[in-house]
């Protein structure tokens, strides 16, 4: 699920995730999230962000200009789903999806250390570990 609020209205998420199964969060990030350029070329035409989205020049939806925390944020503030379940259809149900939930997914022994420090109010992230390893340069932890 794409929960931008952009995609797929809120009301119709909601109606989804009554039946539950294994939602999955997606961001469909385009190239200007998580970096400095507001504009990129895509099949030859120019894409722009405006807002909350990314749009062609006729204003026609591109893609989303959502992170995994926005996702996340989303799910909690739009569809008023627990933060746990928000962050399990973020991790776990995706590497299950994948085949791997046997080492993606959680945080146990055995599986590879990847992990968010976030604010739990706000979901804004402070820090990230990728396979143990400090994004912000450290080392293995």
């Amino acid at each position: 699920m794409i929960v931008d609020g952009v995609h797929v209205a809120p009301a119709t998420l909601r109606l989804a995730l009554r039946e539950y199964g294994s939602p999955i969060l997606v961001t469909d990030a385009m190239p200007p999230v998580g970096g400095t350029q507001s504009s990129f070329l895509l099949g030859g035409e120019t894409i722009s962000v405006k807002g909350d989205r990314c749009v062609r020049g006729d204003g026609r939806l591109a893609g989303a200009y959502l992170t995994m925390a926005g996702a996340v944020r989303n799910c909690v503030n739009l569809l008023d789903v627990p933060l746990t379940d928000a962050l399990r259809f973020a991790s776990a149900h995706p590497a299950d999806m994948l085949g791997l939930g046997n080492v993606l997914g959680k945080l146990a022994p055995g599986f590879r250390a990847d992990m968010v420090a976030f604010d739990a109010s706000t979901i804004e992230v402070f820090r990230t570990w990728v396979a143990g390893v400090d994004q912000a340069g450290g080392s293995p932890s």
